[in-house]
């Protein structure tokens, strides 16, 4: 236990270091490279991340959106301000929420985190919304038609139950 929680400063902290480089390239370039670095540095699909962003914000940056239950999400991927409390361990506040390519590896590593929960599926990509299965299950369709609009082979998510185990096929 004491190793994963190293593990995940290491990774949070590594954030904070890559981070300020990212913010010397133009904010595009700096944003699709973050995915991709993210994406591999978290061994996390950059297509799912990329439709994650999309669905939260539309790919913008400073977005920041008050929820009905007080909480607030920030950002490109929409980090929730329930995780601040953990994040802050590792040196990660509000204000780094900000910043897009922290804001995409942080998304990276909690989808990772889903991942690791429920396996490489979309049930881990629906997860990252929210874990109560009505949620996740919309949530999970809205991120497979992203996909699929982006796709040549839309993804074939008719049957939810077996969608929502079905592999990750969705190539980057």
């Amino acid at each position: 236990m004491k190793t994963r929680k190293k593990c995940a400063a290491c990774r949070i902290g590594w954030i904070l270091l890559y981070g300020p480089a990212s913010m010397l390239l133009p904010t595009e370039v700096a944003r699709a490279d973050c995915f991709d670095d993210a994406a591999i540095y978290h061994r996390v699909n950059p297509t799912i991340l990329r439709a994650i962003a999309w669905q939260e914000s539309h790919n913008k940056a400073d977005a920041i959106h008050v929820n009905s239950n007080g909480s607030t999400d920030y950002g490109v991927m929409q980090i929730n301000s329930v995780h601040l409390a953990e994040l802050s361990k590792y040196g990660v506040h509000r204000q780094t929420l900000l910043q897009p390519c922290q804001n995409v590896y942080i998304a990276a590593w909690h989808l990772r985190r889903m991942v690791s929960k429920y396996g490489n599926n979309w049930k881990a990509v629906g997860a990252y919304h929210s874990e109560r299965s009505l949620e996740r299950d919309a949530y999970t369709l809205r991120i497979q038609r992203i996909v699929a609009a982006w796709s040549d082979n839309p993804l074939a998510a008719s049957d939810r139950h077996d969608a929502e185990n079905q592999k990750l096929n969705v190539k980057p």
